[in-house]
């Protein structure tokens, strides 16, 4: 009996150990990768906002802002319902001299045809669309997947409040050309363009232009 008491707890012993060591472990190599995970989140930021404001010398969080008539999910994100777009992060474009010449503001569109479109777009204090760039997209090869191609060029320093699609060939400044034969995709990144182009109304009277 007491050998097999003494088994036992031995036995119980070196899962103790091992779970010990187990954890020591674990503790270590979070520790050890912590800061490059951080660091390569944060240049990922970096490029995806520079893709947009390629001239500014740097990028910072917008900390709070209150969006009239969308429906707050968490800190800094917040749904348009009727159009399918969430609002994510939103940074400050930081020129040279500290002012802030621009936000550069996430949304995804889960209305795209293979899934969620996600961009980052743009835009300046003045409501210009400097630009839109792809961080994430799942559509039709030859047709959707063409948005890079078709859509993003013509955002560049587009002067628009709200923007619209053609089918027909643009006939104003606030118009796009669709890609043809993908409506639901030209669809889910006006709506998505829009939605920043709403953040941007919101945020622009707030903070003044100041960081």
């Amino acid at each position: 009996m007491n050998k097999d008491i003494n088994s036992a707890l031995r036995d119980a012993l070196v899962l103790i150990a091992i779970t010990l060591v187990s954890g020591l472990l674990l503790g270590l190599v979070n520790m050890l990768t912590e800061e490059p995970i951080r660091a390569q989140k944060e240049a990922a930021v970096t490029e995806s906002c520079k893709a947009v404001f390629p001239s500014e010398e740097g990028f910072a969080q917008v900390a709070s802002f209150e969006l009239t008539g969308y429906v707050p999910t968490e800190m800094l994100s917040a749904d348009l319902s009727k159009e399918g777009v969430t609002v994510g992060n939103v940074y400050n474009a930081i020129a040279a001299d500290g002012s802030v010449v621009g936000y550069a503001i996430e949304v995804t569109s889960a209305e795209g045809y293979g899934g969620d479109i996600k961009l980052m777009c743009g835009i300046t204090t003045e409501g210009i669309l400097r630009g839109v760039s792809i961080l994430e997209i799942s559509e039709t090869a030859g047709l959707g997947m063409r948005a890079g191609d078709v859509l993003v060029p013509q955002i560049h320093n587009l002067d628009a409040g709200h923007i619209t699609f053609t089918k027909t060939g643009k006939t104003s400044p606030d118009e796009i050309d669709a890609i043809s034969g993908a409506t639901i995709t030209t669809t889910a990144f006006v709506n998505c363009v829009n939605a920043a182009l709403d953040v941007s109304d919101e945020i622009i009277p707030a903070e003044g232009g100041a960081a």
